[in-house]
């Protein structure tokens, strides 16, 4: 902050503009160290279970979708995130890194995509199979499933710090956002595979090669979702609660084929902007921020 004498007002503090750290400072190259993070402690944790069951049973506990473990395999992008953030900025950037969580400005028309058209997608895909409309509650009522909804929301949206917070603004400096959203779909489909070696989750019941695509396909969808809301973390996060809310009943494989239709018309009707960088978001952390003057005392 800088003081002026005024020959009338007398101290006056005059307007300043406090830089934060800038994303220019986190390059490509930081993908390397967030990957290897992320893939780490995912494969490390879920290996143990894949490679020696019965000792990492005896010596952990029995792995489910409550154990530490499956927390922190999830919770790795975002881990991976943050070490990063931390890595190239200092002790400020997790702060100014957090602010994206407070850009809630979104088009009323992406807002009802995801709000209203996602769950649609869910119930139309179990009603073309025969299933229900909504998923059936427990005898328990629908008290167990709105705490597992609320579960949800510490675990798969987490990751959107890592996915949509760091590595599709750095893909996005050296490449269109359609190919970002195809590498970023490609990694989080791969990243998830240990999982699927497991038969205490919900991956061991589920074919591979459908959630791969399904992985690929929801990373383009929300590539244009993320660019327009200009980097925020809050709609992502949004998007990927609904892919996993309990309430929506199962509709594979009819879900994962509505969804590859409705990306391929999403990337049609955003065809200048997937396939150009021009408004891409590049910034992992939002680069400055404007303070209102004060005047002195």
């Amino acid at each position: 902050m800088q003081v002026l004498k005024h020959p009338i007002l007398g101290a006056v503090a005059m307007p300043s503009r406090t830089i934060a750290p800038s994303s220019k400072k986190i390059t490509a190259q930081a993908l390397i160290l967030f990957l290897v993070v992320t893939f780490l402690i995912t494969w490390g944790l879920i290996g143990i279970y894949v490679f020696a069951p019965e000792m990492a049973a005896a010596t952990f506990g029995e792995i489910s979708g409550s154990h530490p473990f499956f927390f922190l395999a999830t919770w790795s992008p975002a881990i991976a995130a943050f070490v990063v953030v931390f890595f190239h900025s200092g002790a400020s950037g997790p702060r100014a890194f957090f602010s994206r969580l407070l850009l809630w400005r979104c088009s009323w028309g992406w807002a009802a995509f995801i709000l209203l058209f996602l769950p649609l997608v869910f119930v139309t895909g179990s009603l073309i199979k025969g299933g229900p409309i909504l998923t059936p509650l427990p005898p328990e009522g629908a008290g167990p499933m709105v705490a597992v909804l609320f579960m949800m929301l510490l675990l798969g949206p987490v990751e959107e710090f890592g996915w949509r917070g760091v590595m599709q603004p750095l893909l996005q400096h050296h490449m269109a956002p359609i190919w970002a959203g195809l590498v970023i779909g490609a990694t989080w489909g791969f990243w998830h595979l240990p999982a699927f070696f497991l038969s205490s989750t919900v991956y061991a019941d589920w074919n591979f090669l459908p959630f791969f695509i399904g992985n690929v396909t929801l990373a383009v969808l929300v590539t244009p979702i993320f660019n327009s809301t200009q980097g925020s973390l809050l709609w992502p996060m949004l998007f990927h609660w609904q892919l996993i809310n309990p309430f929506w009943p199962d509709a594979q494989p009819w879900d994962t084929i509505i969804l590859v239709a409705v990306a391929v018309v999403v990337v049609w009707w955003n065809y200048g902007t997937m396939f150009t960088r021009d408004g891409a978001v590049t910034e992992v952390i939002p680069a400055e921020r404007a303070f209102a003057p004060r005047t002195a005392k």
